[in-house]
């Protein structure tokens, strides 16, 4: 951005003043495409914070449709929007937020068949999965085409962030290799959840990517942190690089996604031998 004019010097003024960010950082935000896979519960803090902060393009994933009981936690959507593509609705409240931004919707499932070509376009991917095999496939992905994966997960009263970067330290299979059996693990709509915590789990992977691209501080890489809401507070695990990491490891046994690659889909979603 060569010349910000008067409009965008009053909307980033706070950004401005900021001696570490200035005009500066601020072109590198509007010039920034980061991917935020989901628009729910995490998904919906880290967009619209992502929009009010200038970031260019903001890719969003997300098949489903909005529901009321996705209105107690995910502020991107309201009433009227119920029934909606949640990528339609988040669509409209990023434009409404900043006109600056240039929103693409991606309303379709993210798979081995697409997750290549749609990562592409993008410098980094926020994971608001709401199921493991998605997180999985994202993750290597990322460390493929050598992207941050900015992760971020929520049960009940608590949640995590990370942020994960091959080859600069450990990526999401380094701290949990295999995904769980989704047969034990309950679905995304059979957990509780306290609304607010979502949100505050959003605003640290959204303080997570702003920092990436604007190249300040020290970033989660390396660590996990952990929230409690309801002791209010924060711990820290670290985390090292495994060197038998399937996908980042010193002998990776991942080197490629294939199209229709089963291992990245749920047995409840994977097609079935036989038409029982």
């Amino acid at each position: 951005m060569s010349a910000m004019g008067e409009e965008a010097r009053r909307r980033y003024a706070r950004h401005l003043m900021l001696d570490r960010v200035g005009e500066t950082g601020q072109a590198k935000l509007l010039s920034a495409r980061v991917l935020v896979v989901g628009a729910g519960g995490l998904g919906s803090p880290v967009i619209f914070y992502l929009a009010a902060a200038g970031v260019g393009l903001i890719g969003a994933a997300d098949s489903d449709t909005v529901d009321i009981s996705n209105l107690q936690r995910q502020i991107l959507h309201s009433t009227p929007d119920i029934g909606r593509l949640k990528t339609d609705s988040a669509r409209d409240t990023v434009v409404a937020l900043n006109p600056d931004v240039k929103f693409a919707p991606v309303a379709e499932r993210i798979t081995p068949d697409n997750v290549m070509d749609i990562l592409s376009g993008y410098d980094i991917a926020v994971d608001a999965c709401d199921n493991f095999h998605t997180r999985y496939l994202v993750n290597d992905a990322c460390a493929l085409q050598r992207k941050p994966f900015v992760h971020g997960g929520v049960f009940q009263f608590e949640g995590q962030a990370s942020t994960f970067i091959a080859g600069k330290g450990p990526c999401y299979r380094c701290l949990f290799p295999t995904p769980p059996d989704p047969e034990i693990i309950p679905r995304g709509n059979e957990i509780g959840r306290l609304g607010v915590v979502p949100g505050t789990i959003g605003l640290i992977q959204a303080t997570e990517t702003v920092k990436l691209i604007l190249g300040l501080g020290d970033s989660l890489v390396g660590r996990l942190l952990i929230y409690d809401a309801l002791k209010m507070r924060f711990r820290e695990l670290n985390i090292r690089r495994d060197p038998g990491c399937r996908v980042c490891g010193e002998r990776p046994s991942i080197t490629d996604i294939s199209p229709g690659e089963q291992s990245y889909i749920p047995p409840r979603l994977a097609p079935r031998a036989s038409a029982d």
